[in-house]
């Protein structure tokens, strides 16, 4: 929990918070965006380096291909307008990790401009979503990085490992349309979302393939001009971006309260203390001195080549959703649950069209299998039971011929044993639920026989005791009786 000053909910109440994220996403190719040098993460520092990467004299940029065509589907994803023409400029600043001197990146012709993201405002209210301006999507490359730990003398010294020099960079820039810490977790948790479907980023914040600077301002309700804003820089989770906007606010709204003035600047987040501290002046785009890149051409992406890239674009998540709760008959929970990945998606409606009853498998793949997946610490392409083992096990459930007391042993067993269902179904001999109508209702006049006063609250009006019966039934014939069948017993006894 963020550490805040202390402001009172009334004042808060007084100001609008206005905020727009900067993210940059990783794109997931096997080499940089302007030469051969490997991408591969975690590799010893200074080993994935070449003349271009350094900015040796005499090194000219070749563009990456693929890279264009990662940028353009997630611009397309983003419902961004591809422009034809877009322009690589330098961004000049002086930094130890920045060999050129110089970032390549775009400024005033980028590659994509104006898209959106909606986001659900309001979980539990209808038609509460709000749509989130995307201003631009550019292609830029990454700089190098400087490392304050892990090495001799490095309480004393930094060292730069300039690996990470050129890798290519999609940076996304919203417009300042989000009005809470809230709004901006969705956003980022959306952004995300269709990136990953896309499969052009792992999206991995820990190996800093999405990163994202927040800028944040507040301003009197009713004021149409923007309050001064502050930018927070290398938060390395959204839960610590929402904390770190929580706390902006409150400070933001403290200095005004008492009649101080917002300085625009760059602030870093400390998780540990849940409080922000300045770091720097925040500069200008004239600070940066943009000017074209002189070594590469125009970027040309026609209507021919976006056509075949557009021709990549998956079926993205909202609409999935949408199209699987109709074709399914699953629930809006059931449908958010199950696409929060591509390959768990894909792997549902594999299972749900081979399943008899396909919302019987969302059910079975929730509270069974992801439950005992997320319990083990296991990801989905770990798990000891198959999509087809989970179509058998709910079409065995639905026919009547296990129970959900057996079907959880089952899984327990596959689990032990790391086997998928039909190889432990066969192996424990195919059991059955038992369908002996003498055997049940001889167990029903023991337990009616033992029981008189539930016998008593029953007859009385108390349908609900049923329930107690059952269960005892199920428990004395070890999960193995068709509950229906026991129901429809004990209903006859009970009644007569």
């Amino acid at each position: 929990m963020a550490t805040t000053p202390s402001v009172s909910e009334n004042l808060l109440a007084k100001y609008e918070t206005v905020i727009g994220l900067e993210v940059h996403v990783q794109l997931l190719t096997e080499s940089k965006i302007f030469c051969s040098c490997s991408t591969r993460f975690g590799d010893p520092p200074n080993t994935n380096v070449c003349p271009v990467c350094l900015g040796l004299p005499g090194a000219l940029p070749v563009l990456n291909r693929k890279a264009v065509e990662f940028a353009t589907l997630a611009a397309m994803a983003l419902q961004c307008r591809i422009n034809e023409v877009s322009i690589f400029a330098r961004k000049n600043y002086f930094y130890p990790d920045l060999p050129k001197g110089y970032q390549i990146s775009q400024y005033d012709k980028p590659l994509a401009e104006f898209g959106f993201i909606e986001i659900d405002v309001n979980e539990n209210q209808a038609g509460s979503n709000k749509k989130i301006g995307i201003t631009r999507l550019h292609l830029e490359e990454d700089a190098g990085k400087s490392l304050h730990e892990g090495f001799a003398d490095s309480a004393h010294k930094t060292a730069i490992d300039l690996n990470r020099t050129g890798v290519p960079l999609a940076e996304i820039v919203s417009e300042p349309d989000m009005r809470s810490p809230e709004e901006a977790y969705e956003y980022l948790t959306r952004l995300k979302e269709i990136i990953l479907y896309t499969g052009v980023s792992d999206c991995n914040m820990e190996e800093g393939s999405l990163r994202c600077d927040a800028n944040i301002s507040v301003r009197p309700r009713g004021q149409i001009e923007f309050g001064t804003k502050t930018e927070i820089k290398n938060v390395n989770s959204f839960r610590f971006i929402k904390q770190a906007l929580e706390y902006e606010i409150e400070r933001h709204v403290e200095i005004l309260e008492g009649g101080g003035r917002i300085t625009q600047e760059t602030r870093l987040y400390n998780s540990h203390e849940g409080k922000t501290y300045g770091m720097r002046s925040k500069e200008q785009a004239h600070d940066y001195r943009y000017f074209p890149e002189p070594d590469l051409l125009p970027l040309v992406v026609d209507e021919k080549w976006q056509a075949a890239i557009r021709a990549s674009l998956p079926e993205l998540p909202e609409a999935r959703r949408r199209r699987m709760i109709k074709e399914h008959g699953i629930t809006a929970g059931d449908a958010h649950t199950l696409t929060l990945t591509r390959a768990l998606a894909d792997q549902f409606e594999s299972a749900a069209r081979a399943a008899k009853n396909p919302k019987r498998v969302a059910n079975l793949v929730q509270s069974e299998l992801l439950g005992r997946l997320k319990a083990q610490s296991l990801e989905l392409d770990q798990s000891p039971i198959s999509m087809a083992g989970v179509t058998l096990s709910a079409d065995l459930v639905e026919s009547g011929a296990i129970s959900s007391k057996m079907l959880k042993d089952l899984y327990d067993l596959s689990f032990e044993r790391k086997q998928d269902f039909p190889a432990v179904y066969e192996a424990e001999g195919r059991p059955e639920q038992s369908r002996d109508t003498s055997a049940l209702e001889k167990l029903a006049d023991e337990l009616i026989a033992a029981n008189p006063k539930q016998v008593e609250q029953y007859r009385a009006g108390k349908k609900t005791m049923i329930g107690f019966f059952v269960g005892q039934v199920m428990k004395a014939s070890k999960g193995q009786a068709n509950p229906q069948l026991v129901n429809d017993v004990l209903t006859k006894k009970l009644e007569g």
